[in-house]
């Protein structure tokens, strides 16, 4: 009977905390996402006003920080996130997407996993800094964008420093 009461109290405990457990990484998930830009956020690498320039903007999240970093263009997006340092710690990041967005004011409704994305980088189109890396969900998205602007095609991961 004792025996019977622990297995059941056992089996509680476990449910309870693997409950739990599934709550929290719902709710880690679930803030996790890509947030509205506001009027006087600032760029987390320069630390200029991110909604007075055109071009895509990125947004990351570390493994050791809560919050999220706000970038004026994905040039600095990357020029952060490329840094050794930081490299190993990024979880998430995400662009715009300039497909589905006016390059002149990049609408927050349209961010995308950037380590999913297209990007093309050295087009005659510019972002906060200059020269910027354009930000698109579909290949054939950029390969278009290209034809226009110029540029080379990359994907999240063939992204370097030099590159930028």
């Amino acid at each position: 009977m004792f025996n019977s009461k622990l297995k059941t109290l056992s089996l509680g405990v476990f449910l309870a905390f693997a409950v739990g457990c599934s709550e929290q990484t719902e709710q880690q998930v679930m803030v996790q996402q890509a947030v509205k830009i506001e009027q006087a956020d600032s760029c987390h690498l320069c630390g200029m006003t991110i909604s007075n320039f055109p071009g895509p903007k990125g947004e990351s999240y570390t493994a050791n920080q809560g919050n999220i970093n706000k970038f004026c263009s994905t040039r600095d997006l990357f020029g952060f996130i490329l840094q050794p340092e930081n490299k190993r710690q990024v979880r998430e990041v995400y662009v715009h997407d300039m497909s589905k967005t006016p390059w002149g004011q990049p609408n927050d409704e349209h961010f995308i996993d950037a380590k999913l994305a297209w990007f093309v980088i050295g087009s005659s189109k510019t972002g906060a800094m200059g020269q910027t890396l354009g930000s698109f969900s579909a290949k054939s998205d950029a390969e278009t964008f290209v034809q226009e602007f110029g540029g080379q095609l990359y994907k999240f991961d063939d992204i370097t420093l030099a590159d930028l």
